[in-house]
């Protein structure tokens, strides 16, 4: 008999069928109170866990005694405890290359729709309030030339930081936990302590993971410190923000404008004020949401699972010790 795999994220077909070839498969169309029951129930002899958006804690590995290989459909591995993992002798594995373009794609599309008030404009149009030669009431701020202060130079701020300065002419800073020289000398980026980083960029971009280090990093002093005309874009997590603190900066004119694909609790909340604020883009975390990258992340995910599985070597283990 097959050994078996438990995948909580439905699975394009042909992803589907490279597991089945060595495996039997039980799929499930996500996770919620209604069949959390019995996809428990499925873990008791799963060697493979495949999917996105479920958090895997303490509960649910409890019920999985011979796991040995988690894949999740992400370059993010907040929704695991990479430590509990290890001592389980279970491997996390991830997808941190497939979707670096397209989230970098993203990222610079909120700075651009926020400077130049794309979405605010846009409803503008389409409510039938342009009825005369617009001014400043409508006027955005220019990208080009600019300042761009990236916090976190890893795969995503360093294409970020490719577009901003050979596409935009923009001076790139950053923060990260060591200098990358391979930013600096490729785009003249330079490596500058957090504070001055807010205190000089036109527009601040978050592209950090979330860890306990990270977790509420920008809050109200950290907003404090930047201009008034600044932008601030987060495609990272929404926790990395005092959410509570932006929406008051944001509200009050001490900052500009955001531009957010992620927020403290997801879907965003119906009530927040960020959904009335015009100076704020929001988007439904849609970093990585393109057919493309969505297919290649699902084709590596399955395939990072099998060579787990297998015992073959993978770069992709996100809970190396």
């Amino acid at each position: 008999m097959q050994a078996k795999i438990v995948s909580y994220k439905k699975l394009a077909d042909d992803v589907l069928a490279m597991l089945q070839r060595d495996y039997q498969v039980v799929q499930f169309d996500g996770v919620d109170a209604g069949n959390r029951a019995a996809f428990m129930a499925q873990l008791k002899d799963a060697v493979g866990l495949i999917g996105a958006s479920l958090k895997i804690d303490a509960e649910i590995l409890d019920q999985a005694p011979q796991l040995k290989a988690i894949s999740t459909i992400s370059v993010g591995v907040d929704q695991f405890d990479p430590a509990d993992l290890r001592r389980r002798g279970i491997v996390l594995l991830n997808t941190p290359d497939v979707l670096t373009e397209t989230t970098a794609d993203t990222g610079f599309a909120l700075i651009l729709a926020a400077a130049r008030r794309v979405v605010e404009l846009a409803d503008y149009v389409k409510q039938s309030r342009w009825t005369h030669s617009i001014g400043e009431d409508c006027f955005g701020s220019d990208v080009h030339g600019k300042t761009l202060g990236i916090i976190g130079m890893g795969r995503i701020g360093s294409a970020i930081a490719r577009r901003a300065a050979l596409g935009f002419g923009m001076r790139v800073l950053y923060n990260n936990r060591k200098p990358d020289l391979a930013a600096e000398a490729a785009y003249a980026a330079r490596f500058t302590p957090l504070g001055q980083l807010l205190q000089d960029a036109d527009f601040v971009c978050i592209t950090v993971p979330l860890t306990p280090l990270t977790r509420g990093m920008i809050g109200k002093a950290e907003l404090a410190q930047m201009r008034s005309s600044a932008i601030l874009v987060n495609i990272s997590r929404g926790s990395i923000i005092d959410e509570a603190a932006l929406i008051e900066a944001l509200q009050s004119g001490r900052l500009r404008a955001a531009g957010l694909d992620v927020f403290e609790r997801e879907p965003l909340p119906a009530d927040s004020p960020l959904l009335r604020l015009p100076n704020v883009v929001a988007l439904p975390h849609i970093g990585s949401a393109t057919h493309e990258t969505r297919k290649r992340m699902a084709i590596c995910a399955a395939q990072n699972l099998l060579d787990a599985l297998s015992g073959k070597p993978t770069p992709n283990v996100a809970n190396r010790a």
